[in-house]
C-alpha cells in the first residue's frame, strides 16, 4: 500500500505564511506527478496545485496564484505546498495525492486522476 502523510498546518492570522509538507512511500514518486486538493466546510474538494514528475511544470487555481507554491524533492519522496499571504477563504483541510497509473507524470487538476490521498491536514485562517 502507499502511504502519504501531510504535515503543517494550523492555526494563523490573515497574512502570515505556512509550508505543508506530504513524505509517501509511492515507489514511482520520481516519475509521478502529485497534487495539492482542500475541501472547506460545507463544500466539494478542491484542485490547489500540481507538480510533474520532475518538477518542470505546474498547475495552479486561480484562487492561489501568486501565493502558493508547489515543489518537490525527489530525493527525500517529499512535496511541499509553500503557502503565503494567507486567507480566511483558504481555510480548509489540505490534502496531498499522487496521480494514477494512465499518464502519471503529468499535472492534472481533476480528483479522479489521483489514485492515493494522505489523511489531510487543517489550515485555519482567522482574520
Amino acid at each position: 500500500q502507499v502511504h502519504l502523510v501531510e504535515s503543517g498546518g494550523g492555526l494563523v492570522q490573515a497574512g502570515d505564511s505556512l509550508r505543508l509538507s506530504c513524505a509517501t512511500s509511492e515507489r514511482t514518486f520520481a516519475s509521478t506527478a502529485m497534487g495539492w486538493f482542500r475541501q472547506a466546510p460545507g463544500k466539494e474538494r478542491e484542485f490547489v496545485t500540481s507538480i510533474n514528475w520532475n518538477g518542470g511544470h505546474t498547475l495552479e487555481a486561480d484562487s492561489v496564484k501568486g501565493r502558493f507554491t508547489i515543489s518537490r524533492d525527489n530525493s527525500k519522496n517529499t512535496v511541499y505546498l509553500q503557502m503565503n499571504s494567507l486567507k480566511p477563504e483558504d481555510t480548509a483541510v489540505y490534502y496531498c495525492s499522487a496521480r494514477s497509473e494512465t499518464n502519471r507524470w503529468m499535472v492534472s487538476r481533476f480528483p479522479e486522476e489521483y489514485a492515493y490521498w494522505g489523511q489531510g491536514t487543517q489550515v485555519t485562517v482567522s482574520s
